[in-house]
């Protein structure tokens, strides 16, 4: 019956336009029915990540009602959810874009197959990345391991055009019963923090495509040397957070960013390339479902990691007497983001100088990311921990007074984050000390901590470390 309507399930692709699913439900003529889902798998976010979808949900609830739809909210694991809301609608089956991470895969795999069983349409479509993982293969028929062979395989492929979001959504003659969003306290676990990181997030499908133009227009010529230096505070897109939850589409950025290249922008390339590594992050995810908790690297599960520590807590408080590392580290719980050469400093901070499994840290960013996402966290640990996919060997450490002299020589992003370093700290340093727990007892008057370890000790620590756990 063609009045039957489909339920289209939304996960982390809360737009309406650069939408393939949602391009295929508008052409079947039929009632649609958009339908978001916490279950078990969503539940289990880290206390960012849940308070960002809070806001996405509340800004696509919105964006649909303005297009005579509305967001359907129901709690529970997925399948017996779904098979509920067909039975209420009597529709004909559901649709939703593909997630490849393992415990999304699975789910989704149970669903299609119960419902098949029933008769009902089943159907899953592209959506989060611009090539599929199973569609890019090396000369030998197997995935990339490496990401430079990878973007050149990828940077002549054809990429669909971004369809643009239609007009109207069909609704339904009778919509079924939704939750509260309010009632799921999804920003719960933030508590004081949430207002403060919630003055740097740009929520929703229109703020994204904003963001790119605006990026686009400016910024982008300047990257490839900008993006490097965290004191400037507009030189990135600031794109992540959006790709994160689906607020923007990766072929219209693809596209926006080849458009740019053509006009001669000098920053479009490498701009295109970091978009890329995203993609080469789920492409690796996708053939190592492993990935975000064993070592890559074979050989690598015997290294003499240490457990989660105290140093590793002062290091997740901002407290290791590092400028740089500290400031990164204040940057994200304030903003809910970091910038990413900051990312690779940390990282290599915690897992090398105080040699630290690189879980506990990807386990931390997975709780303090407003931007966390699965694929690019677990890689990027991996890559600096030295188990992870790429050339480089174990001995590349970041020294974060280097790192600190060559990208911030200005002091401003260390000024700008640490209030203790400097007379009279401005608002966000300070604003550091509103979103911490209180049990933490922080006090921006108190004197800033002494180094955790003398930065040639902790290398040549690392190095010992390194090879013992190669004998």
């Amino acid at each position: 019956m063609s009045d039957a309507p489909l339920i289209l399930w939304f996960r982390r692709d809360l737009r309406l336009g650069d939408h393939p699913m949602l391009t295929a439900a508008v052409a079947s003529g039929r009632p649609l029915v958009p339908v978001f889902i916490l279950d078990p798998e969503t539940e289990a976010l880290g206390a960012a990540p849940k308070f960002r979808l809070d806001l996405a949900l509340a800004a696509f609830a919105a964006t649909l009602a303005r297009h005579g739809s509305r967001l359907i909210l129901r709690r529970g694991p997925a399948l017996p959810v779904l098979e509920a809301l067909v039975a209420e609608t009597v529709a004909a089956g559901v649709m939703w874009s593909r997630s490849y991470d393992a415990a999304a895969r699975d789910r989704d795999q149970a669903v299609k197959a119960a419902l098949k069983a029933r008769g009902l349409l089943a159907q899953s479509h592209p959506g989060s990345l611009l090539f599929e993982p199973w569609e890019v293969e090396t000369g030998q028929g197997g995935p990339y391991r490496v990401y430079t062979p990878f973007w050149r395989a990828v940077r002549g492929r054809p990429v669909a055009e971004a369809a643009p979001a239609p007009a109207t959504l069909p609704a339904p003659s009778v919509w079924p019963a939704s939750e509260r969003l309010d009632d799921w306290q999804l920003s719960a676990a933030m508590n004081r923090g949430g207002a403060v990181v919630a003055a740097y997030q740009r929520v929703g499908e229109d703020k994204a495509l904003t963001r790119l133009e605006e990026f686009s227009a400016g910024p982008m010529a300047a990257y490839a040397a900008d993006r490097d230096l965290p004191g400037l505070t507009r030189a990135t897109s600031g794109l992540s957070e959006n790709l994160a939850w689906g607020e923007i589409g990766p072929r219209a950025i693809w596209h926006r960013g080849w458009r740019a290249m053509a006009e001669g922008n000098a920053g479009a390339e490498t701009f295109l390339k970091e978009l890329v590594w995203r993609e080469f992050a789920w492409h690796l995810m996708y053939h190592y479902p492993q990935l975000d908790r064993a070592s890559w690297k074979p050989g690598w599960e015997t290294f003499p990691w240490r457990a989660d520590n105290s140093d590793a807590e002062a290091w997740r408080r901002g407290m290791t007497g590092e400028p740089f590392v500290d400031a990164a580290m204040r940057e994200m719980y304030v903003t809910g983001r970091m910038h990413n050469r900051a990312r690779m400093i940390v990282a290599s901070y915690l897992t090398k100088h105080l040699l630290t499994d690189w879980r506990v840290g990807l386990q931390w960013f997975a709780d303090c990311l407003t931007d966390w996402d699965p694929a690019a966290n677990a890689m990027g640990w991996q890559w600096v921990a030295g188990c992870g996919p790429d050339a480089a060997p174990y001995f590349r450490i970041f020294n974060p007074a280097g790192q600190a002299e060559k990208f911030d020589t200005d002091q401003s992003y260390r000024r700008r984050w640490i209030a203790e370093l400097t007379r009279h700290p401005g608002p966000e340093a300070q604003s550091y000390f509103a979103a911490v727990p209180r049990t933490w007892q922080l006090d921006p008057a108190r004197r800033y901590p002494l180094p955790r370890i003398d930065l040639a000790e902790g290398r040549a620590r690392a190095l010992a470390a390194l090879q013992q756990g190669k004998t």
